[in-house]
């Protein structure tokens, strides 16, 4: 079946489902389509579905994952490669890398979530949490689902919990609340930025992930001054390695946008 028929396959699956699709035209691009389907999953609710369901969904998101193609640790140079001259520590198992984090095979990724931690239900939204649900598939929003469901309440902020992968390159995925950002900084909201990281990190080591990228945590969506918590960043993965230095092979630092590429590199350079 080659990719346009499964997404065809696809969004017929996910227009059955609801009622309130009957009659929903599909549109003939295949462009089009895709961000159809996206869109359907984006709002699905968690639940059962056929296994050949998941069978061609899984092969379609394997196939994109291979044209936007897979990235290595080993693609990734590290501080002491890019900056042989900066003093940071623990430059050989720190890097930075701007792309989409998606298309990198880590151990683990980190997705900035919200509160209901089930992923973002805004049809094709920009944000990472959309990106990474999307790619990995509608497995991980059911098993937040059961995660969320046995705790009983709202993610805090600054915890961190983890799933597997799925579709996705890396094997699992660790989800965090950062904080939000109103009318100012506070040195509470500093407080929760650097719990998050340090919950990632100590998540990471408890399930055996050695190597793992971080997202710009609530620097999005949640307003969170770029500068600034690239700084808590680096200072909360030096502090962590410190104590953890024979638990962590690598900490990537993912960057989508080119302000933070420019400032986490000078901070690293800098340091």
């Amino acid at each position: 079946m080659k990719q346009q028929e499964k997404v065809f396959f696809l969004i017929k699956e996910l227009i059955k489902e609801d009622d309130r699709y009957i009659g929903l035209e599909i549109p003939d691009s295949y462009i089009e389509r895709t961000r159809l389907l996206r869109s359907l999953m984006n709002v699905r609710m968690p639940g059962e579905v056929s296994e050949k369901f998941l069978r061609i969904q899984n092969e379609y998101l394997n196939e994109q994952v291979k044209e936007k193609g897979i990235v290595r640790i080993t693609d990734i140079q590290s501080l002491e490669e890019e900056f042989p001259k900066a003093s940071i520590p623990f430059k050989d198992k720190i890097s930075i890398w701007q792309g989409d984090i998606t298309r990198l095979q880590v151990d683990a990724i980190v997705n900035a979530a919200n509160s209901q931690m089930l992923g973002c239900f805004t049809p094709c939204h920009g944000c990472i949490d959309n990106a990474i649900h999307s790619a990995a598939g509608i497995q991980l929003r059911d098993e937040c689902y059961s995660i969320m469901k046995k705790q009983g309440h709202e993610e805090k902020t600054g915890i961190a919990k983890i799933t597997k992968g799925y579709n996705l390159p890396c094997r699992h995925v660790i989800h965090t609340v950062g904080p939000i950002v109103g009318s100012k900084l506070t040195r509470e909201l500093e407080d929760a930025l650097h719990s998050c990281y340090k919950s990632c990190l100590g998540c990471a080591v408890q399930n055996g992930v050695r190597t793992i990228a971080f997202c710009c945590i609530s620097t999005g969506e949640f307003h969170f001054p770029n500068e600034k918590a690239a700084e808590i960043a680096i200072k909360t993965v030096i502090q962590f390695l410190e104590e953890n230095e024979s638990k962590i092979d690598r900490v990537i630092f993912n960057v989508f946008k080119d302000l933070d590429y420019k400032i986490y590199r000078k901070l690293s350079s800098d340091y």
